[in-house]
């Protein structure tokens, strides 16, 4: 079977995305001609490659980017990888409507730390969080297959514990002020209950700084019973002479500027 006629008869069928093995044994013929064939069109930009053997089909309206939109291949590249995932921090305050600063990258949460994937100008970045299988996530349904997303509440929290991942502070007290409408209370506790209490003390600070008390309140009673000492607002500064939050237990070390 000629390499392009194996692409055309995948995509009629719905799927856009496959594996070198398995374009070997519908292809036929030997393991290198068949290799051949793929970089052949590779070149022409009919096929993509985000990881080594993982190959999807590049529609001609994506040819610019090199690639395809990483949600477009994400779930089926962790599903070939063999790995839990969701789609996390900014990347999942875009889909729940906070898009004040789309990230250039997807952020995607993994078990363990995990190279970039770069294809053409498409780029995911993978942060690990080994406890990633107990979050809540939530799945979307897409034309691409169904994929995981980190709830708002989670979002939420972990704008918060990665906020070099984040933008830095500002940027994510700006999109905890967009993302709270989508915020649920009760799920918003759940939720803290499972990642560091550090977390819901800062959360709650930036949370009652950008005018949402509603949910603020909900964490307070969490972080009296848990918060045994003070933690710095921003881990990479000092403390001497910051005021102090004795509400959260934070100590102010950095101004928080939001954006309007």
């Amino acid at each position: 079977m000629r390499a392009e006629k194996y692409i055309e008869d995948m995509v009629a069928q719905g799927c856009h995305h496959f594996t070198t093995e398995s374009a070997i044994k519908a292809i036929g013929g030997s393991d290198e001609a068949v290799r051949a064939k793929l970089r052949r069109l590779k070149r022409r930009g009919t096929i993509a490659s985000p990881m080594r053997s993982f190959y999807v089909v590049v529609p001609p309206e994506y040819r610019r980017l090199g690639c395809v939109p990483a949600e477009h291949f994400i779930d089926q590249l962790m599903e070939e990888i063999g790995e839990p995932y969701y789609i996390a921090l900014l990347s999942a305050a875009a889909r729940h409507g906070a898009a004040h600063q789309r990230p250039q990258s997807l952020q995607v949460m993994v078990p363990k730390n995990r190279p970039p994937v770069e294809c053409g100008q498409v780029r995911v970045v993978f942060i690990a969080r080994s406890d990633l299988e107990r979050m809540p996530v939530t799945e979307v349904n897409t034309p691409h297959g169904y994929l995981r997303y980190a709830t708002p509440e989670l979002t939420a929290l972990e704008l918060v514990g990665y906020p070099r991942h984040a933008g830095g502070l500002n940027n994510a007290a700006t999109v905890l002020g967009e993302l709270a409408e989508e915020i649920d209370r009760d799920l918003l506790l759940e939720a803290a209950k499972l990642a560091p209490v550090g977390w819901s003390q800062r959360l709650g600070y930036l949370l009652e700084l950008v005018e949402e008390p509603r949910l603020a309140e909900v964490l307070l009673p969490f972080v009296e019973k848990q918060a045994h000492s003070y933690i710095p607002l921003r881990r990479a500064e000092g403390v001497a002479g910051a005021t102090r939050s004795s509400r959260w237990k934070v100590v102010i070390n950095v101004a928080v500027e939001p954006d309007e």
